[in-house]
């Protein structure tokens, strides 16, 4: 257990509240006002909330609000909560919900039961990286990351959810709302499009691998020098 979840359970447990408690049982001890009880279902919840929120949203603080208020919406509405489906969908539903507002907000709404096919055409057209850094290894999340961005939102959603989050086509499809066999088409169309733009963009990236900077050479150059005026 990483130190950050020690404390939280240590946390939990001085408040009465067991983190190993399923979720159903921490929602009826939270129905009934207990902070620490709805404490630990956000902090439990809070990874797949941020990514779902993610998947629509980029702006940070924009993206912090959002959650909140739907931690808040889920908190004031928790009697709503039916079982019908896990927690974590029926909060993830009630994020996706306010960042749509807030996309409405500011004219960028976006619905959730219609796709943009034509966004698909073209998604390896992210910003570009720098080539030394995208060619490393510890930058390749970060293009998988810009690639995914670059998707349409309701395909990114989709993706997220269940790619990365682990959701099931159930649980995705409850949280956005909308039929099961919409989240295995546009997983499958996001799914040939990211590989697509990853391709594209590694193919541009190689011609620049192992690049041998100024620094590296002028120092490799140095140093034959040296040696060949110790020889003579």
């Amino acid at each position: 257990m990483r130190l950050v979840e020690h404390e939280d359970a240590l946390r939990a447990k001085r408040d009465g509240v067991d983190d190993g408690d399923g979720d159903d049982a921490l929602v009826a001890r939270a129905r009934a006002h207990d902070p620490a009880a709805f404490e630990l279902l956000m902090r439990r919840h809070n990874q797949r909330v941020y990514r779902v929120v993610r998947a629509l949203l980029r702006d940070g603080p924009e993206i912090d609000d959002v959650i909140q208020q739907a931690y808040l919406n889920a908190f004031q509405h928790l009697d709503q909560f039916t079982g019908a489906a896990p927690w974590s969908t029926w909060v993830c539903r009630i994020a996706i919900n306010e960042a749509l507002a807030r996309l409405r907000q500011g004219g960028r709404f976006i619905s959730m039961d219609s796709a943009d096919e034509d966004g698909m055409a073209n998604p390896s057209k992210a910003p570009e990286a720098d080539p030394e850094r995208a060619a490393a290894g510890r930058e390749f999340g970060r293009l998988v990351e810009q690639a995914i961005d670059n998707l349409p939102q309701t395909y990114r959603a989709v993706l997220i959810m269940r790619e990365i989050e682990g959701m099931s086509v159930f649980e995705t499809a409850a949280a956005l709302d909308v039929e099961e066999g919409v989240v295995k088409t546009r997983l499958h169309r996001a799914r040939a499009a990211l590989r697509s733009a990853i391709e594209d963009r590694v193919g541009e990236q190689m011609k620049n691998a192992y690049t041998f900077g100024n620094a590296r050479c002028d120092a490799v150059v140095a140093a034959v020098l040296a040696r060949l005026n110790v020889r003579n």
